[in-house]
């Protein structure tokens, strides 16, 4: 494990035959936000690091984080936030979907994850429209939640309309694309993502990165990042703020 505090690394390793069973998990955090925050100062931090990457070299995307003494939020407020991604993909509906335009000036919760993923992807989908149910209507009409998927070929259109209502909320944008074009727009924001690889037993394996950014409505940038275990609680504590464009 890397002695260097100040950087954060989250991504999870999956793995399982269709609605299979979970595979292998690599280790997850190199150093969590909340250690970061713990130590007092602004640091760099580089979410995940891509595939192909020299291991320990930068990542290519970096954020700052302020110091401060309250490490039982499950949100890091980020002091140099990410622009919204450049994608262009297909939504459930076989639609042409501008991540940029079709989100501009509306709060937006953006993840990377696969319909096959045996428990982070559907947990964290859970999680956000348990807490975004408790909104007022108003409020939930407002809110953007957008899930790319980081495996394409077997994650079509269709596929996506069928499990994310299930695993989330019927609200929630589900894009698919080219993978490539899918994997440059997830590291601009530092969120590393692998092709998924088949190992010898018939299960599928994804590397992917497990943070969900949350993207200002007045700016249209992404100034909060949670983490996997960020419960539905803490997000239905959270939203009305990020809803707002304040911190929470």
């Amino acid at each position: 494990m890397s002695d260097d505090k100040t950087v954060v690394q989250s991504s999870v390793a999956e793995g399982g035959k269709d609605g299979g069973r979970p595979g292998r998990r690599a280790p997850l955090i190199i150093a969590t936000a909340a250690i970061v925050a713990a130590i007092g100062v602004t640091a760099a931090v580089g979410l995940g690091s891509p595939a192909g990457d020299t291991p320990g070299a930068a990542s290519p995307a970096v954020a700052e984080v302020s110091g401060g003494s309250d490490n039982t939020k499950a949100a890091t407020v980020l002091d140099r936030p990410f622009a919204k991604p450049d994608l262009v993909l297909t939504d459930t509906k076989g639609r042409t979907f501008d991540l940029r335009e079709q989100t501009k000036g509306k709060p937006t919760l953006l993840y990377f994850g696969y319909t096959h993923c045996p428990d982070v992807c559907p947990l964290t989908m859970s999680n956000i429209a348990i807490a975004r149910k408790q909104l007022p209507q108003a409020d939930q009409d407002k809110l953007q939640v957008v899930f790319v998927t980081t495996d394409p070929e077997r994650d079509t259109a269709a596929e996506l309309g069928k499990w994310l209502p299930a695993a989330g909320d019927p609200s929630f944008t589900g894009l698919t694309g080219d993978f490539s074009v899918i994997q440059a727009g997830a590291r601009s924001i530092g969120i590393g993502i692998d092709p998924p690889k088949k190992e010898k037993d018939g299960s599928v394996v994804s590397m992917h990165g497990a943070q969900v950014i949350a993207f200002s409505p007045t700016t249209d940038q992404g100034y909060v990042l949670y983490g996997e275990d960020t419960t539905a609680d803490q997000y239905a504590a959270d939203l009305p703020k990020l809803i707002k464009g304040e911190n929470p």
